[in-house]
């Protein structure tokens, strides 16, 4: 990722659960536990528990192990997909911990023990940018305790009172008597000692380690290829399996003509899967080939026939019709049909595919008693009850060794390829890598919902908007997942960023209709704040537009109050250069949203050719989500959301053609590429308090938003659906 770095500032488990759920299940010591160095180092096999080296490492807690020489191992319940937290939370437990830094090394925590154990590590799954926001306090738990049983340990040793001994670098001391001895031969005696109660843990003033930036763990992996991902699982005897489900969504197999592919050599067998049908082999190769050259009957069911062009008129039909109401402020329908100026616009945002660029992958191991699966998964829990429900065994049967994720953003929090890989690996009974091939993951994919979005705004005799109206058709993720319906017609992230506007309008309504296809939607990185983001900080442009302000002072006035969004919008301002002019051709746009306890503003940089060519030259970012653990990765989460949402908003979106998915491949959908890639500058400018945001997906909401309206400010051209590619720039307004 090319990009310019300016850093210039530097719904959680509750304590509670950390002292009666976060011991090991003796209660204390156990010996030999320690995962081997590969696994420390690289998350690739959790489970079961092996000993390492000698086995004389010892287990303090669930989630602290130190070895003989001071070294200090710490699990990790959370997948690393990118993010930093493999680093990030390590951080978390070494600052109460209060070891070595240098002598510390992470390793996944194991699943099937989170499931045997009654959830010692809480639940595992990685989403919502709440790995720190949600396990922060009871890590810093994990750490405190081990670190008041070390000192009370040695203070036993040597007889003296333990508010006389100290414990700091890996080793507890007694001033005293200039006496000190290192975490690894205490280790055993601490695991033993019963606190009276547990300690408090550090406030924010008091951190050390907690707020410096530190190197990735992972980084040298990845770097040097050691680093092991799903698809690099290798298994003594191992067969490959590749699918073809239905092109059109919730269609099944009518019939399958296997008379190319009978007597190939490698072939294995075929095996029906849900909806579709999988083919094993010697090789990924044989079993790619040999699935394409499958003669296929499909019955395309519900959806055959569906097109985009006739969702994006059903889209906007449903706003003229019934709707649940997620917020109402004040008699918006009369003082807009009173204001002396009004404006209305209609948005709309496309599916879009989550193109990761590991495909999704599974190996699989069924024995009569036991089920191995080698998976990168966000939801390592949720992947053990897939796996036993697809094998019809316990959940205490299955252990899920997560691995590294070439990518997540929310695709892998249900991993469709782990149940397949499971029906296959036991019809045939040898392990199988079951892999999609990138077609597969293109066009099976569960996309970011369509939304179609209405606002209508009215304006007192100052300018300043009297009533806000507003009004979304999305579909819904919970029902496309077959979860409980919602009763109320309203989902949280159908509205979210609309129903919690942070502008101040004393006349304001907040409708919501959803609404969905055959299509399955799901969690895309940023989920409803994406497309809501999007809509709501081009109309809030608009609004400037037609009260003839500019768009800063104008958010500025609607925020009046509010302490931590003014602070992101005047130091964007400031570090973005708002007030300089630009060339003709160019133009600078801005936005502001918060999302998962988050508030990120971003202006954009554009310039736009005769032709309607885009380039964007740079991008500002600044950042409040309370604190920090890690500012490197801080800084990395939002040059990672900025591209990833610049893609999108530039290129992407899956349309639908006779029921069936159009895009194939990158030839099809387009990614930013280096050459293209802005400089990114990201600053702090943290609330502080006790606040603790997420990071790795509010950068995402606003890029979108703050690009269209750049590029009205360079050309006249007002944008209002995605992706920008569809709209003719060219010429001027």
């Amino acid at each position: 990722m090319r990009g310019r770095r300016a850093m210039t500032h530097l719904a959680p488990l509750s304590r509670r659960f950390f002292i009666t759920a976060g011991l090991s299940a003796a209660g204390g010591l156990a010996i030999g536990v320690a995962l081997p160095e590969s696994v420390a180092a690289f998350g690739i096999d959790a489970a079961p528990f092996k000993p390492a080296g000698d086995g004389k490492a010892a287990e303090v807690n669930a989630w602290i192990l130190i070895e003989p020489d001071d070294s200090v191992i710490i699990r990790v319940a959370k997948s690393e997909m990118g993010e930093g937290i493999l680093t990030a939370l390590p951080m978390i437990v070494a600052e109460e911990l209060e070891c070595d830094w240098t002598k510390v090394r992470a390793e996944y925590a194991d699943a099937h023990r989170n499931f045997v154990e009654s959830k010692p590590y809480g639940p595992m799954s990685t989403g919502g940018s709440g790995a720190v926001r949600r396990s922060r306090e009871y890590l810093q738990q994990a750490g405190a305790s081990a670190r008041a049983r070390l000192i009370a340990a040695a203070a036993k040793q040597w007889g003296v009172a333990e508010a006389e001994c100290t414990a700091r670098d890996g080793k507890v001391s007694h001033a005293a008597t200039k006496r000190s001895l290192g975490y690894g031969v205490l280790a055993s005696a601490a695991a033993k000692v019963a606190l009276a109660q547990e300690p408090a843990i550090k406030t924010p003033d008091q951190y050390r380690l907690i707020g410096t930036p530190q190197a990735r763990f992972d980084t040298p992996h990845k770097i040097n290829g050691a680093a092991k991902f799903g698809i690099d699982t290798r298994l003594d005897g191992m067969l490959y399996a590749a699918v073809a489900t239905c092109p059109v969504f919730g269609g099944t197999v009518k019939a399958v003509d296997d008379s190319k592919v009978k007597g190939r050599r490698g072939i294995k067998q075929i095996v029906p899967i849900p909806g579709g049908v999988a083919v094993v082999a010697d090789s990924f190769w044989r079993a790619k080939e040999a699935v394409g050259d499958l003669v296929i009957t499909w019955d395309e069911g519900a959806g055959a026939g569906t097109s985009s062009d006739q969702f994006r008129k059903d889209y906007r039909a449903a706003l003229d019709g019934p709707a649940a109401n997620a917020k109402h402020l004040g008699d918006p329908a009369g003082v807009l049909a009173k204001a002396a100026k009004k404006i209305d616009a209609l948005y709309e945002a496309p599916h879009v595919a989550h193109a990761a660029m590991e495909p999704l992958n599974a190996t699989v191991h069924v024995q009569a008693d036991r089920l191995d699966a080698w998976i990168g998964t966000q939801d390592p829990d949720g992947a053990l009850q897939r796996a036993a429900t697809a094998a019809g065994m316990k959940p205490e049967q299955v252990f899920i060794h997560n691995c590294f994720l070439g990518g997540g953003f929310g695709r892998r929090a249900i991993n469709d390829e782990l149940t397949q890989a499971v029906i296959v690996a036991k019809a045939v009974g040898q392990p199988v890598k079951l892999v999609w091939t990138r077609e597969e993951d293109m066009q099976h994919d569960r996309y970011r919902p369509q939304a179609a979005i209405r606002f209508k705004a009215g304006f007192g005799g100052d300018g300043m908007p009297v009533a806000w109206d507003m009004r979304t058709a999305v579909g819904s993720i919970s029902r496309s997942l077959g979860r409980d319906p919602v009763t109320s017609g309203v989902e949280p992230s159908a509205v979210e960023g609309l129903a919690n506007v942070p502008y101040a309008v004393a006349n304001l309504n907040v409708d919501c209709i959803l609404k969905n296809t055959h299509v399955p939607v799901m969690f895309w990185r940023s989920v409803g704040s994406s497309q809501n983001a999007f809509a709501l900080e081009s109309f809030v442009d608009e609004m400037a537009v037609a009260a003839g302000k500019d768009p800063y002072e104008f958010r500025r006035a609607l925020l009046a109050g509010q302490p931590d969004f003014l602070k992101v919008l005047d130091t964007l301002a400031e570090k973005g250069d708002w007030s300089k002019k630009l060339p003709a051709g160019q133009g600078r746009g801005i936005a502001i949203h918060e999302s998962f306890g988050t508030i990120v503003g971003e202006i954009v940089e554009v310039a736009v050719s005769p032709k309607g060519e885009i380039k964007v030259p740079r991008v500002v970012a600044v950042v409040d989500c309370g604190h920090v653990v890690n500012p490197r990765t801080v800084e990395m989460q939002i040059e990672s959301a900025v591209i990833y949402g610049l893609t999108a908003a530039l290129y992407d979106e899956i349309t639908i053609k006779d029921g069936r998915v159009e895009q194939a491949n990158f030839d099809e959908y387009q990614m930013v590429r280096f050459a293209d890639a802005p400089a990114i500058e990201t600053y702090l400018a943290l609330s502080g308090g006790g606040k603790w945001g997420g990071i790795g997906e509010p950068g995402t909401p606003p890029i979108a938003p703050a690009l269209c309206n750049a590029i009205f400010a360079a050309t006249g051209k007002r944008i209002r659906s995605l992706p920008i590619k569809n709209t003719d720039l060219s010429g001027r307004a």
